[in-house]
């Protein structure tokens, strides 16, 4: 084991999206995430092999029955021994169960309690049901995204499920930890994909009280309003990003397209932006995207080949960084961020629910006779 956060021991109460993805980032980071899946009755299939939802990699899965009593003492034990809990539920679900901040501070006043909602824990919202779109949408986030005229373009569920939720439940957890290793207190990370999208536009704001920023969608500097900052086609039906927004940049662009030394009009006169994006667009309709590719390597013209997913980890940056690995044949997303004496790894496959359920049980101190007694039970499968 490796990792900055080895030693840490977190209890995953299983969810969907942005918690698993927060406790994948703390488990490739090197913590021992016990992933605490529901019960079904029935033991995993033998040689079933890895499920292969990638957010749940690199931690092991046991199978708990919380309706059960017995169950939920086994987490609470669990809670005893663990820095911090994760749950991703509605508000108060948690606490009908008996695993709520109350129940599992008083088995371990250290804790840090974890909870992921799109409206948060309280205000007139918290109750209702929403995804991602719902949330970026009441941010202002998703206004922001699209071009002039047309209408907010989703961006995938990237800027609330992960970017506002998952990433910023992961950075409070582990400030929270910190913090509780010098207070000797835990206390409720409170992360809500609403604030933490809102968060996630603090430059946005900052460029609106400098006068850089306007209402209207898809006329900004970063929203495709300019005409070096956008994507275009290529002779090949294929797409190029530029991204040329210091003047250096832009007169480097501006050699690269072969207009240098033309009377083009300053690059920041917007009333031009509109004329100057469909020359530009007649340009890169010349050649192909591979062409451009090649004309730009080695330039600081910020220019990128627009990739599928599928494409993106044979290109030969990521290629040599290792941005994608191969895990049991399965191509996926690498670790995230580097470093540089305790690297980060996907340390196993994601597993079946309940697949570890003896092992994992083991390691967290839960002796042999327990764990035939609860599976007896039902209490686990």
């Amino acid at each position: 084991m490796s990792g900055p956060l080895n030693g840490l021991k977190v209890v995953e109460l299983a969810g969907i999206g942005p918690s698993p993805y927060t406790c994948m980032l703390l488990a490739d980071a090197g913590a021992d995430v016990l992933r605490v899946d529901r019960a079904t009755g029935r033991p995993p299939t033998a040689g079933a092999g890895p499920h292969w939802d990638l957010l749940n990699r690199s931690r092991r899965s046991v199978a708990v029955d919380l309706k059960s009593s017995d169950g939920v003492e086994l987490v609470l034990d669990l809670v005893e021994s663990a820095d911090a809990l994760v749950e991703g539920w509605r508000p108060g679900v948690a606490e009908r169960l008996g695993l709520g901040p109350d129940d599992c501070s008083a088995r371990n006043p250290r804790l840090v309690y974890g909870r992921m909602t799109g409206w948060g824990q309280d205000g007139p919202m918290a109750q209702q049901a929403g995804h991602d779109i719902d949330y970026i949408a009441l941010s202002g986030a998703l206004w922001s995204i699209g071009r002039a005229g047309e209408r907010p373009v989703p961006p995938l569920n990237l800027v609330g499920d992960f970017g506002g939720g998952g990433m910023l439940l992961a950075f409070g957890l582990v400030a929270a930890i910190l913090e509780a290793r010098t207070s000797g207190q835990g206390q409720v990370v409170d992360a809500a994909m609403v604030d933490g999208a809102a968060s996630l536009l603090t430059m946005t704001y900052a460029f609106r009280q400098l006068g850089m920023w306007t209402e209207d969608r898809g006329v900004n500097i970063l929203d495709t309003g300019a005409h070096f900052y956008e994507v275009y086609e290529t002779a090949d039906g294929k797409y190029f990003a530029v991204g040329a927004i210091e003047p250096q940049f832009y007169a480097e662009l501006v050699r690269v397209l072969g207009l240098e030394g033309e009377d083009l009009p300053s690059q920041q006169d917007r009333a031009q932006w509109p004329a100057m994006k469909e020359r530009l667009a007649a340009i890169f309709k010349t050649a192909s995207r591979d062409e451009w590719t090649e004309r730009f390597a080695g330039t600081d013209a910020c220019g990128a080949p627009v990739l599928s997913p599928w494409e993106a980890p044979g290109h030969s940056h990521n290629v040599a960084r290792g941005t994608f690995v191969e895990v049991e044949g399965v191509v996926q997303p690498g670790p995230a961020p580097r470093f540089s004496r305790t690297p980060s790894a996907v340390r196993r496959p994601p597993p079946v629910a309940g697949q570890d359920s003896d092992e994992a049980l083991a390691a967290w101190g839960i002796d042999e006779e327990r764990i035939a007694s609860l599976r007896k039970t039902g209490a686990i499968d």
